[in-house]
């Protein structure tokens, strides 16, 4: 038996069955979390009696999804989930996709889906995860701390801590058996989400954990009318991220809209505001598949994790937060303003893997 097999069987045994160790094409390996299937009607109030859609891959319900326990590192160009490790960051979408497709079969960056599952499953379980949101440490919690690998030059304050050093509080489930790190130290890039132009669109289900075109001019894309229905880029009345009026540097008139109205001439930030605050434009309905995928609030209550965007031009999710932006960072934040070849030290990844 090799060492790894042994560390497989250790980590089960540990664990209780909730972490596990998978081998790359590499045979290398990764610490995942094992996330069993549930439906919407578990995570939302009213849902549907239905499998939540990052359990449903190509129009087959999967039993179980793995996510990275921790942010990745990159081997080999290659994303691998170990403890104790600085979070790779400073990469596009692009490369985030590649390094988590590379691993080989099922290996995919976590989907949007993905996320918005465990995020849901976290609310309705009744626990927010903390994090390193505030520079080596948890805002609401300043006695939680992570271990420094990257303070950025500045010989006075923490900025990305090593995965998983952080106290139970840190993982999603609030022990040691969960996923570490949703909330703060880097943001991770998600897939399978965009804007376009304002215009919500999603790559169907969990889709997108099926190594697929993700590129800017993919065929796969689909937009999404109020009753729930998925049609074609640029259809008439689909949802969109819009502005109550022009918009102001510094303010978050926004909300989901049937039309834009106010697109953005440029990159000027026009605020933020928490996700809980969310709303539609009058006569606008909100379909459960938008709740499903973390970008609708249930209702009042989501921690204070902010949203942000821009309605010009392609856009791509990130999630979570970074080491700096305090009460903003958590499960629900998520940031739709950056364009796919963005990088920098504050951006990160995870990947993730379902048995195809």
């Amino acid at each position: 038996m090799s060492n790894f097999d042994d560390m497989k069987l250790a980590v089960e045994a540990l664990s209780g069955g909730k972490n596990t160790v998978k081998f790359d094409d590499m045979g290398l390996p990764s610490i995942l979390v094992r996330i069993p299937l549930f439906k919407n009607v578990d995570v939302i109030a009213g849902g549907a009696d239905a499998a939540h859609p990052m359990f449903i891959v190509d129009g087959v319900q999967i039993p179980e999804v793995f996510i990275s326990k921790y942010q990745n590192i990159v081997m080999n160009d290659r994303a691998y989930s170990l403890p104790y490790k600085d979070p790779r960051a400073s990469l596009t979408f692009d490369q985030a996709k590649l390094y988590s497709e590379n691993k080989g079969a099922g290996w995919h960056l976590m989907t949007n889906a993905e996320w918005a599952g465990v995020a849901l499953w976290c609310k309705q379980n009744g626990f927010m995860p903390r994090g390193n949101n505030n520079y080596g440490s948890d805002y609401s919690a300043p006695h939680e701390k992570g271990v420094e690998t990257y303070g950025g030059g500045d010989p006075y304050k923490t900025y990305r801590v090593a995965t998983g050093s952080g106290p139970a509080s840190w993982a999603h489930d609030n022990t040691n058996e969960g996923i570490f790190d949703l909330n703060g130290n880097v943001y991770e890039w998600v897939g399978g989400l965009r804007l376009n132009n304002g215009e919500i669109q999603i790559i169907p289900n969990n889709n997108a954990a099926n190594i697929v075109d993700q590129t800017a001019a993919s065929a796969l894309w689909k937009a999404i009318l109020p009753d729930g229905s998925l049609v074609a880029p640029g259809t008439a009345g689909t949802l969109k991220f819009d502005y109550t009026a022009a918009p102001t540097a510094g303010t978050g008139n926004f909300q989901i809209s049937d039309t834009i109205d106010y697109p953005q001439a440029d990159d000027t930030p026009y605020g933020a505001k928490t996700f809980e605050t969310l709303t539609a434009k009058a006569g606008v309905d909100i379909p459960e598949v938008l709740k499903a995928l973390g970008m609708f609030p249930l209702d009042a209550s989501h921690g204070g994790d902010s949203i942000y965007f821009r309605n010009n031009g392609e856009r791509l999710p990130i999630r979570g937060g970074s080491w700096y932006i305090t009460s903003s960072a958590g499960v629900f934040n998520v940031n739709l303003s950056d364009v796919r070849s963005n990088s920098s030290t504050r951006l990160g990844f995870r990947s993730a893997f379902v048995n195809l």
